[in-house]
């Protein structure tokens, strides 16, 4: 790695923990201040369907009237557009804007990528919950995107079989546990839920709910703690259950996976706010079937809750027009008319807070009829979501998650050697990189 990026990462470090006022360490100083005075045709990348429709809002309205015009380009979600913009900056061409996960971030903004727009979307931060900010932020005084959606993670479940088998919604995870033995002793053939490890944002909303800090940073060192202390609880817990048959071990979003929820042989999920949609799909012979509830917690006197998904708008070093790109990233996440058609044609939880009770959001999910605070109930989950700590490499601990993670799944074997290898490779990497990890 050349010195000059090697530098940036690290003093990059160095401004997150100390919560420096700008992060100096990024060629992307402030985004322009700058009054556009001149038509401005922008760049957008995002993944979301339907996008086209929202942004053909913001050209006939306020950006008509700005002369700010926006242009939807179709990408792929991932790792996948985290490589291409990558590869476009390093060009100089990357887009004006673009649609990034929350845990992408860190990765985006190290490589020198993103843009402070601080100066241009500052009086947005009331717009949205204080975890769901910093997140955009990574805990320094710079803003590196606006909030888009969100996932808090919730607990889901078939209300008529827990009435059948007497069992009674889960408050905590010892709970949970519980009600899984419960059921697995009043009708051997069926499941409260599987244990995935084809889902890597799963494991880490759980592991974030318990307290765990993945990526922090230690004077001018990354510190690396996938294996801290309520991870190992989380994998350890998971671990037992799997062990012991008391839950199914079998990873989700397959055929079979479909189908056990479909038929009842699995009656609960632990998912996040937007699996009304996937039920939909996975389980559509039992529609109005399902309740859902605030996700169990580790102590009774606890209330928080763990993220699944999100991702945010962000502007581009490379952008020539930042002040432009961090307006219509402003408006497209916080403007009422516009989150609306971002419920209606992308169907997003929007990270919002104004909006998660309104528009789109005063019925419930037409899956949960039956549940008519199902939004407001969510909205309050969402407020309790813990905060959370990226790195610059989740795509090399998700990876090895999956491939960790299932082999023990499938082998019922030690989750926690499983953690072992995920905390190594992911160390692994980062000094590969060229990153100061410490010991």
């Amino acid at each position: 790695m050349p010195y000059t990026k090697r530098r940036r990462l690290v003093r990059t470090a160095v401004a997150i923990a100390l919560g420096a006022t700008t992060l100096a360490a990024c060629g992307s100083e402030s985004a322009d201040s700058e009054t556009e005075s001149g038509p401005a045709s922008l760049t957008y990348w995002t993944w979301t369907p339907g996008m086209d429709k929202v942004v053909d809002l913001w050209n006939e309205g306020p950006g008509k009237k700005d002369r700010i015009t926006v242009t939807v380009k179709k990408q792929a979600s991932g790792d996948t557009l985290v490589t291409k913009i990558l590869t476009a900056h390093k060009a100089g061409k990357a887009p004006d804007l673009v649609q990034a996960e929350y845990q992408a971030l860190p990765t985006l903004v190290s490589n020198d990528a993103l843009a402070d727009i601080s100066k241009n979307v500052g009086e947005a931060e009331d717009k949205f919950a204080g975890g769901v900010w910093q997140q955009t932020t990574l805990g320094t005084d710079a803003v590196y995107a606006v909030p888009q959606d969100i996932g808090p993670m919730m607990f889901y479940y078939r209300e008529d079989l827990f009435k059948q088998y007497g069992l009674t919604v889960p408050t905590t995870w010892d709970e949970f546990a519980e009600t899984a033995r419960k059921l697995k002793k009043a009708a051997p053939g069926k499941d409260l839920t599987t244990f995935s490890a084809n889902d890597s944002g799963l494991f880490a909303g759980l592991a974030q709910q318990a307290g765990a800090k993945w990526w922090t940073t230690s004077g001018d060192q990354w510190k690396v703690s996938i294996d801290d202390a309520a991870t190992q609880k989380v994998a350890k817990f998971w671990g037992g259950l799997v062990k012991e048959g008391a839950i199914d071990n079998q990873p989700m979003y397959t055929p079979a996976w479909n189908k056990a929820l479909n038929t009842g042989q699995q009656i609960a999920w632990v998912s996040a706010v937007w699996a009304p949609g996937t039920l939909t799909t996975a389980a559509p012979d039992t529609k109005g079937k399902w309740a859902m509830a605030p996700l169990p917690q580790w102590s009774a006197s606890e209330n928080r809750t763990g993220s699944w998904g999100g991702s945010s708008t962000a502007v581009t070093t490379d952008s020539k027009h930042r002040a432009a790109a961090a307006k219509f990233a402003t408006w497209l996440n916080t403007d009422s008319e516009a989150l609306n058609a971002l419920a209606k044609e992308s169907g997003i939880y929007p990270a919002a807070t104004n909006a998660q009770t309104s528009g789109a959001f005063l019925k419930p999910p037409a899956y949960f009829s039956r549940q008519a605070d199902f939004y407001r109930k969510a909205a309050d989950i969402a407020e309790t979501t813990a905060p959370s700590a990226w790195g610059p490499n989740v795509n090399v601990a998700y990876t090895t998650f999956k491939d960790a993670f299932g082999a023990a799944a499938k082998n019922k074997s030690d989750f926690g050697a499983a953690l072992d290898e995920m905390q190594a490779d992911t160390v692994a990497d980062m000094k590969k990189q060229g990153f100061e990890v410490a010991p």
